[in-house]
């Protein structure tokens, strides 16, 4: 009989292109006895995973819970100790709005050792390979990356004090709110700020629109670009639009991939 040995690897995947994922992250995989992967998670990546080891899927997604997170909690647990090495694999970087580290606590708390990788996170990936710096030398000075709804649907207190900096600003989870972010960044950076939606950043079906926030709105509603989808305001904005025409010779405010 196989002795079992309980073990959590919290991994990162990437922002969803199967080429963005570590190297460390697919040694895990190798050994895994059971994966639990997130809907933002390539399914790709289960082709590194033992015929024998079980595959089970507990995606998340825009308030569409195939599972809840106290039975992902319960299963990690579970599985660990009947099974053996667990494999939670998250969309880009657990420890980023992933509650990544939330599991790893309860694995722990339950006597299960632990292990995280990181993963590329599509805040940071996804509006580089867009054509959007995060930072450039006379342009800004920093980034935040903020979640644009909280567990109980409300919007980010953080958003208020973003909006009120000079920084980029990455927003994440943040369609559904976008009439309220937009509104609210006018208050404070007026209606010329350049703005950029991505969606499913860096992946085949990649989409993305940009504009200025007086103008983002009738841009979104016509090319209907929907959840996952990750915003960014700022001056750097501005950069994709001279990316695009060096690429593309032309200013175009939407591409797709």
């Amino acid at each position: 009989m196989k002795t079992v040995i309980p073990q959590l690897s919290l991994v990162g995947a990437g922002p969803g292109d199967p080429d963005l994922i570590t190297l460390k992250a697919i040694k895990v995989l190798k050994k895994a006895d059971v994966v639990l992967y997130d809907a933002l998670a390539n399914e790709a990546f289960l082709e590194y995973v033992p015929d024998t080891a079980l595959k089970i899927f507990v995606g998340k997604r825009a308030g569409l819970h195939y599972r809840q997170q106290r039975e992902i909690n319960r299963m990690i647990v579970n599985y660990a100790k009947t099974c053996g090495n667990v494999v939670r694999l998250k969309g880009g970087d657990p420890y980023v709005f992933g509650r990544g580290h939330e599991e790893l606590e309860y694995a722990a708390k339950h006597g299960v050792p632990t292990d995280y990788v990181p993963g590329i996170s599509s805040a940071m990936a996804v509006p580089g390979l867009s054509g959007i710096p995060l930072t450039k030398r006379g342009v800004n000075e920093s980034f935040w990356v903020v979640t644009g709804t909280l567990k109980d649907h409300s919007t980010a207190q953080d958003l208020f004090y973003a909006a009120q900096s000079s920084a980029t600003v990455i927003i994440l989870m943040g369609v559904k709110k976008l009439p309220e972010i937009v509104s609210l960044f006018k208050q404070y950076r007026g209606n010329e700020e350049d703005i950029s939606l991505i969606q499913n950043g860096s992946k085949e079906n990649e989409r993305s629109i940009t504009g200025k926030l007086k103008d983002i709105m009738e841009i979104q509603k016509k090319e209907k670009i929907s959840a996952p989808a990750i915003i960014v305001i700022g001056k750097v904005v501005g950069e994709k639009k001279d990316y695009l025409k060096n690429l593309l010779g032309q200013d175009s405010l939407v591409v797709t991939k």
